[in-house]
């Protein structure tokens, strides 16, 4: 069956989805041992959030960039993540999606998240022909996320080493069995309406 352009792809449950961050250790250390944030997060920042595994491995090249050492698996509410897309507006503007460019960014100062669809990754982090979504919150969104979706925050970055480093090794098939079974997400429709060019 034919991947479909543009797809929210993520392991998810009848009540959470999990996404992925990246953080230094001195942030992210902190959030997977207590389960929240700690002060040194900046709330008034935005802060990107990747439904996709591989594509949180491009972004933070296996969990070797710095600054992106500490890779992090949020397990947050799907009541919240479907609030962030109702808020939600893309990231760049799309003729015949917005009634015009003065709109777009009107709507997008105005939102608390933002989208962007990006290629999604292969093992060895090539762009596949499909997108997956990526989540930028700030303001309401941001403090919403840090305050009330959260229900648990692991430190992956282990399992991030393995898998590269089966992936090095040539034994993609191990590497692929290792990896979260991410499903696609049963937003409906009307939810990514307005985010689907």
């Amino acid at each position: 069956m034919e991947e479909p352009l543009r797809r929210i792809r993520a392991l998810h449950t009848a009540s959470t989805i999990t996404v992925y961050q990246a953080y230094s250790p001195e942030i992210g250390l902190p959030a997977a041992r207590d389960g929240r944030f700690p002060a040194a997060w900046r709330r008034g920042r935005m802060t990107w959030i990747k439904p996709s595994f591989l594509w949180m491995m491009y972004r933070s090249g296996w969990g070797t960039k710095v600054g992106q050492e500490t890779v992090l698996s949020v397990e947050i509410t799907r009541d919240g993540f479907d609030w962030a897309l109702r808020h939600a507006c893309l990231s760049s503007y799309v003729r015949g999606l917005h009634p015009d460019r003065n709109t777009w960014q009107r709507d997008l100062k105005r939102a608390p998240a933002r989208v962007q669809w990006d290629p999604e990754r292969d093992l060895h982090l090539r762009p596949l022909p499909h997108r997956s979504l990526q989540l930028g919150l700030s303001g309401e969104a941001s403090s919403r996320y840090a305050d009330d979706w959260i229900v648990s925050i692991s430190d992956v970055t282990p399992l991030a080493h393995e898998i590269h480093a089966l992936v090095r090794n040539g034994e993609l098939d191990s590497a692929t069995q290792l990896l979260p079974q991410e499903q696609a997400y049963a937003a409906g429709d009307k939810l990514l309406a307005h985010l689907n060019p």
